[in-house]
Order: C-alpha cells, then structure tokens, then sequence
C-alpha cells in the first residue's frame, strides 16, 4: 500500500514537472523542472529496487543538468539580468512546508526500507566478476567499448566547443 502512495507520489512530481519544463518561458526554470523529472526517475528506479540504475540516473544526469546550467548562464547571461525580487511570507512558508514535507518522505523511505538486507540476484548465466567489466570497458577487441566511448567523448567536446563558439561575444 505504502509503495503504490509513493508510486503516485513520485509520478505526480514527475508528469507536473514534466509538463511545466515545456511550457516555462524561462531557461533556468525548465532545468530547475527537468531535474525534478529526472529525480522523479530514478526514485521510481529506486522504488522497483534498481538501485544501480537509480544511482546512475542521478550521478549521470544530474551531472548533466549542471552543465545544463553552465550553458544556460553562457548562452543567455540571465545572471546578470534577473530581478531582484524580495520573497513574500507566503512564499516562504510554501517553501518550509514543501521542504518539510520532501524530508518527512525521505525519513519515511529510509525507516520504510531495508536498503541493507535487499539484495537483487541475477541469473547465473549473467554474472560476471566487476574485473571482467572493467576489462571489456577499456578493451578494444570485437567486445569492448573502448572505441563507443570515445566517440561519444569526441561527440561531447565537439558540443562543447560548438556552444563556446556560439556563446562568444563577437
């Protein structure tokens, strides 16, 4: 019971985060919404018991969003034009019970579940040794993924440097 109130929960932020990183008309706002969606994922990750996933969801994408930032900042300069308006009480106090709220959920989750004693077993036939992984990751035989990797690598700074480019006052 407790699960499917989180499901829906976690969905809900998901689908209204979603649909307000769409329709926003300000940049930072829609990064600030696409991290919530992407937090939203990996707690359903997280929910199902794929821990490993939920980890890389947050470690990837948040690590994504952030350079999301960084563009956002270069390409628009926003920082420097934002208004400085005071926050109504109102405001504030939606603000403390939101917070108190995402921490009374979180310290549900943590009594909630046993993240200690569950374990996930796989079929026989898929296990493999964390060295057999590291080895086929740097290898640049028929099965490795040595050569994927730094195409993505060279993809990545070639946007990089095309952002850079753009971003240049000329």
């Amino acid at each position: 019971m407790a699960q499917t109130v989180l499901f829906i929960i976690i969905a809900a932020i998901i689908l209204i985060s979603g649909i307000l990183a769409v329709t926003t008309k300000h940049i930072m706002r829609a990064a600030t919404y696409l991290i919530f969606v992407l937090f939203g994922t990996a707690g359903l990750y997280f929910l199902m018991g794929y821990t490993f996933l939920g980890s890389v969801q947050v470690m990837v994408y948040a690590g994504g969003v952030v350079v999301l930032y960084i563009f956002a900042l270069m390409l628009t300069g926003q920082h420097d034009n934002d208004e400085k308006v005071p926050a109504a009480t109102i405001k504030k106090a939606a603000a403390l019970i939101a917070s108190l709220g995402g921490a009374a959920l979180m310290l549900f989750i943590f009594i909630s579940h046993k993240f200690a004693t569950t374990v996930l077993t796989a079929p026989s036939e898929q296990l493999t040794s964390v060295k057999t992984l590291g080895t086929q990751l740097v290898a640049s035989d028929k099965y490795g993924f040595l050569l994927p990797f730094e195409a993505v690598s060279i993809l990545l700074l070639a946007c990089i440097i095309g952002g850079l480019v753009i971003a240049r006052k000329r």
